[in-house]
């Protein structure tokens, strides 16, 4: 990374900042003398994301080969696990199936 400025200098000259960033050249931005964050340009963000999205594509598909037939968890038990047991799923006011998004029927 080519440069480096304090967040105050980044609040006064963001616009440059972004102009930098247009032209590929990114900005680290420093708090305390720390590097905190980096304008870059947007390809090279979106690059970024790609590759991370890659990466963990890649390691649930090896932890999948790995698992082979282990029993796995459904949707269900995952929200259960974040939100607790006690969460109800709201019902179809004609039927028994459950609706997502929906209040429950009294």
């Amino acid at each position: 990374m080519d440069e480096s400025v304090s967040v105050r200098e980044a609040r006064a000259h963001l616009a440059r900042l972004l102009d930098q960033a247009e032209q590929g050249e990114p900005t680290v931005i420093t708090r305390g003398g720390a590097p905190v964050a980096a304008i870059v340009p947007i390809e090279e963000y979106e690059a970024l994301e790609e590759a991370a999205d890659e990466l963990l594509a890649r390691k649930a598909l090896q932890t999948l080969r790995e698992e082979g037939d282990a029993p796995r968890a459904s949707l269900a038990d995952v929200l259960a696990d974040i939100f607790g047991p006690s969460i109800r799923r709201p019902r179809c006011a004609s039927c028994t199936r459950s609706v997502p998004g929906r209040r429950p029927v009294p």
